[in-house]
């Protein structure tokens, strides 16, 4: 039968053209999940180079406070301390936990909390910067690093997380 046969192949090829799709789709899941593994990589690489810099300048902030640090000191200055906690303590916390976060955020919520911390982050190194440029007037390739982490973990945690947060909402 000419019309049976023919249902058949339709069917056949319809069949094997889903499967095709689902190849493709992933394939595509399969591409995203390298991408953002990648970027995950590099944002924990990066949260090491500011938890580096932090814990150098923990380090000299502690000098200072015992007087062992002669000389004008980026350290030394009130801009050095939020909320009376030092910058580099309270760096050397955060960066720990965005390392960690970014491997185990599921949901909004959590993409939110993170994307609020990190944009905090960046917005306190923006004053910090011009404070540096402005105010402070003192070089500190240390508190450039950490400036530049926090505005790259900015840039790559809302490149990784905000398009799920905006088709998903709260």
């Amino acid at each position: 039968d000419l019309v049976g046969d023919a249902r058949l192949v339709a069917d056949h090829q319809e069949c094997e053209h889903e499967r095709g799709g689902k190849q493709r789709d992933r394939a595509d899941l399969t591409k995203e999940t390298i991408q953002a593994m990648v970027v995950k990589a590099v944002i924990t690489f990066l949260c090491g180079v500011g938890l580096y810099a932090s814990l150098f300048m923990l380090n000299k902030s502690r000098r200072a406070a015992r007087g062992e640090v002669k000389g004008p000191s980026v350290v030394k200055t009130p801009r050095a301390h939020l909320f009376g906690v030092p910058n580099s303590l309270l760096g050397s916390l955060y960066y720990p936990i965005v390392a960690s976060t970014v491997w185990i955020v599921h949901g909004p919520i959590a993409a939110i909390v993170l994307l609020l911390l990190v944009l905090g982050a960046a917005a306190a190194s923006a004053y910090l910067a011009f404070s540096l440029i402005v105010l402070t007037r003192q070089e500190c390739p240390y508190c450039w690093a950490s400036h530049a982490v926090n505005w790259c973990l900015l840039i790559l945690c809302g490149w990784l997380f905000l398009p799920d947060v905006l088709n998903r909402g709260i």
